[in-house]
């Protein structure tokens, strides 16, 4: 009998990969997304969405994506995966990912040609959205005074383009490096950690939505699960997976206490810790001299498929 066998699943419940499936509305989640809905509706410029480390802002991003309709919008997601990405590199794909064909190398080219997919945008009665996951790796003033200039791309009382930074508290420094970008913001919003009845309700949710009938964690476990989480998506995804394989090792169907706090250990977590390994992509911590955007591209381009 296999793990998943053995608690009555068909998939992983508590994988930390983006499944859209696994989305948890909790009550922020769901005030967060409202709110990012209607700043992309109404075409407000810039968007901001921070969080701490595996607060579900990729996840939330995802979702977002998928809840503006093909219809109505030309939206793009980028995950800015290195530091070290060029403005000029970061045009190019905005362009490419609203449909520029054969974007120029030059810049003033480049805008003209974006300007005109814009335009065409606007025309067709759509709206252009790019979403921007890991965006506190916009580091520079260059790259901030560059979407500083997307906005300024406008037709009569509206905008051509509008953005969605997702990220770390840090976004707020890199705004800062460009002071009338800053001023733009139109909407702020910050992902708390879950507390412990949302802790609770996201087990249950993931459980369920995994094919499990029933919640093998203990009342008991679940609140110290939130208490080594800190009420972290991320974190709680780590020790419950690992609680539930170990359990399934020791032959057992019910997870307490007492083994959440084994795996807590073992992983080195406490409250608020981030699990080893679940982090911000190695590539991100490399020296920016170093970066090969062409490895970016591809790596961009497998998100789509």
């Amino acid at each position: 009998m296999s793990y998943l066998e053995h608690f009555g699943l068909t998939e992983e419940p508590f994988s930390n990969a983006p499944v859209s499936r696994f989305y948890f509305e909790s009550p922020q989640h769901q005030q967060a997304l409202v709110r990012l809905t209607h700043a992309v509706s109404r075409m407000r410029g810039l968007s901001v969405l921070v969080g701490d480390i595996g607060a579900g802002k990729t996840t939330l991003a995802r979702r977002l994506l998928d809840a503006l309709p093909e219809e109505e919008y030309e939206a793009a997601l980028f995950v800015i995966i290195h530091s070290g990405v060029t403005a000029s590199w970061l045009l190019r794909r905005i362009a490419l990912q609203l449909g520029v064909e054969n974007p120029a190398q030059e810049k003033l080219a480049l805008l003209s040609q974006l300007y005109q997919r814009l335009m065409q945008i606007h025309e067709q009665g759509r709206k252009a959205v790019v979403l921007i996951d890991e965006a506190q790796m916009l580091e520079t003033r260059e790259l901030m005074e560059e979407f500083r200039g997307l906005l300024n791309l406008e037709v009569p009382e509206r905008k051509l383009i509008s953005f969605v930074f997702f990220g770390l508290p840090d976004i707020e420094r890199n705004l800062r490096l460009d002071p009338p970008l800053a001023q733009r913001v139109a909407m702020r919003y910050r992902l708390e950690p879950l507390n412990p009845e949302s802790t609770r309700s996201y087990i249950e949710h993931r459980i369920q939505t995994a094919g499990g009938d029933r919640v093998p964690f203990t009342h008991e476990a679940v609140e110290v699960l939130h208490r080594l989480s800190g009420g972290s998506p991320r974190i709680i995804n780590t020790l419950c997976d690992n609680a539930l394989f170990e359990a399934y090792l020791a032959q057992e169907t019910i997870v307490d206490a007492g083994r959440i706090e084994e795996i807590a250990r073992n992983l080195a977590l406490g409250a608020g810790e981030q699990a080893p390994g679940n982090g911000a992509p190695a590539q991100a911590a490399a020296p920016a001299g170093n970066v090969d955007l062409s490895e970016v591209d591809r790596y961009l381009e497998s998100l789509k498929s």
